[in-house]
């Protein structure tokens, strides 16, 4: 009986753990993803991501946008 409980607390540990990766992960790699779409409409704008801003080839700001689905862009 004591190995059963044993494995059943092991379980139980062992599901926190996986849960707390995936609740840390999660927004990490929606941080990333979101980055990398922003990047890819600024780059799609005809521009350059510098600085957290995507910028004209004569350096003015090209004001882009991703909403999760479409690509915004305006000059």
């Amino acid at each position: 009986m004591k190995e059963a409980a044993g494995e059943a607390n092991l379980t139980v540990i062992a599901v926190v753990l996986i849960g707390a990766v995936a609740a840390i992960a999660t927004p990490l790699i929606s941080n990333l993803l979101t980055g990398a779409a922003e990047k890819s409409c600024c780059s799609n704008a005809g521009g350059y991501w510098k600085g957290g801003k995507c910028l004209d080839s004569s350096g003015g700001e090209i004001t882009t946008g991703w909403d999760g689905k479409n690509c915004t862009t305006s000059k």
